[in-house]
């Protein structure tokens, strides 16, 4: 018989499949060249702050020396830029690990977490990970005005059981684009017990511009049980270097120390996105163009009959209501990549990323 490592992982671990990256870009980039439209992992067209480039440039030269473990000089940025002390933030190699850690320290058999029905797929992974159970919610209905398949906070709070140890929310949300305005939160976390950690992933934050949408870090010192994670890899188009981030109440920071890899942010990420948080400039830019360009391209889609969900990302979801796959199978064939969504459930729709205008345009040209 031969030998299956599979048989010897713990149960959790048993059921788990791998997180889907999607489609193999340097093979794709490699075939298709320039002409390659990557518009599938909602990736900053503009590309990073010029300071944080050259920040990165100049650490190059201590990359033989381990990085500072403990991040200090980004938590130190971090925290005059968010108002906090220092010791609420904790650094992770993107907010997908920070999400992971969470479950890890969190959650576990007996110990529950609560999602939302389409909504980013870490949060399923955390919990099967760890082996709680996982209570998924139903999303609001497709005719929702507001938010159609976004998050049913009443739901979801009606659904609180006393085995819930963390409850993930994403606002924006990933893959819908929709999200839910901070009084709606207010409501929700004044339903949940205190002994229950609310994690609100903003990784699309800087984006986020509707009325009456806030980031959850203005409700951190009334409510000990809120965590808001946050990333470097979208508005600051730092994808390549795995920076993300949350904010909590210094005992949650303690406990998730506890587990946290020493190293996990490199050298090169430090120092970069130090940089990139100091360029508020760039920042504006990249708002200023992923806000015109979506509005653009939802137009564009919508002239040509595709409908696509309200959005506050860097991305739209295209409905094609139907079966989408073979719409994605003519993109792909043309070198516009885009992803599909049947994983997350959605098989009728498409997320496509807020590209450059020419990446946007041969989008355009190139669909039936």
């Amino acid at each position: 018989m031969s030998f299956d490592a599979g048989r010897l992982a713990n149960a959790a671990v048993r059921t788990l499949r791998a997180y889907d990256p999607g489609h193999d870009l340097p093979a794709l980039r490699r075939r298709f060249g320039a002409e390659l439209a990557e518009l599938g992992s909602n990736e900053n067209p503009l590309g990073p702050s010029p300071d944080a480039l050259a920040a990165a440039r100049a650490a190059l030269a201590g990359v033989h020396r381990y990085p500072d473990p403990r991040g200090g000089i980004l938590r130190a940025a971090l925290a005059e830029h968010h108002g906090v002390a220092p010791e609420r933030i904790v650094l992770g190699n993107g907010s997908h690990e920070l999400l992971i850690l969470l479950a890890q320290c969190f959650a576990g058999p007996g110990q529950a977490v609560m999602y939302s029905e389409y909504s980013f797929a870490v949060f399923t992974l955390a919990a099967a990970g760890v082996g709680a159970p996982a209570i998924r919610v139903p999303a609001l209905p497709r005719n929702h005005a507001a938010a159609p398949l976004g998050h049913d906070l009443e739901a979801m709070a009606a659904a609180w059981r006393d085995d819930v140890r963390l409850v993930y929310l994403a606002n924006p949300n990933n893959p819908t684009g929709t999200w839910f305005e901070r009084k709606a939160l207010e409501v929700f976390l004044a339903r949940i017990p205190e002994d229950t950690l609310v994690v609100v992933d903003e990784a699309y934050g800087e984006y986020a511009e509707a009325a009456g949408l806030a980031s959850a870090r203005t409700l951190l010192d009334h409510h000990p049980n809120l965590v808001v994670t946050r990333t470097f890899s979208k508005a600051y188009a730092l994808a390549g270097l795995r920076t993300g981030y949350l904010l909590a109440h210094a005992s949650v920071a303690t406990v998730l120390e506890r587990l946290r890899e020493s190293f996990n942010l490199n050298h090169v990420a430090l120092a970069a996105t130090t940089a990139a948080l100091g360029d508020a400039d760039h920042l504006a830019r990249s708002i200023r163009f992923n806000r015109d360009e979506r509005a653009w391209l939802t137009d564009e889609l919508h002239a040509r009959g595709h409908a696509t969900l309200p959005s506050q990302t860097n991305f739209l979801l295209l409905d094609a209501e139907s079966d989408a796959a073979p719409l994605e199978r003519h993109l792909f064939g043309r070198g516009v990549i885009v992803r599909p969504m049947g994983g997350y459930g959605l098989p009728n729709t498409l997320r496509i990323s807020v590209g450059s205008r020419a990446e946007n345009q041969r989008l355009l040209d190139t669909l039936p």
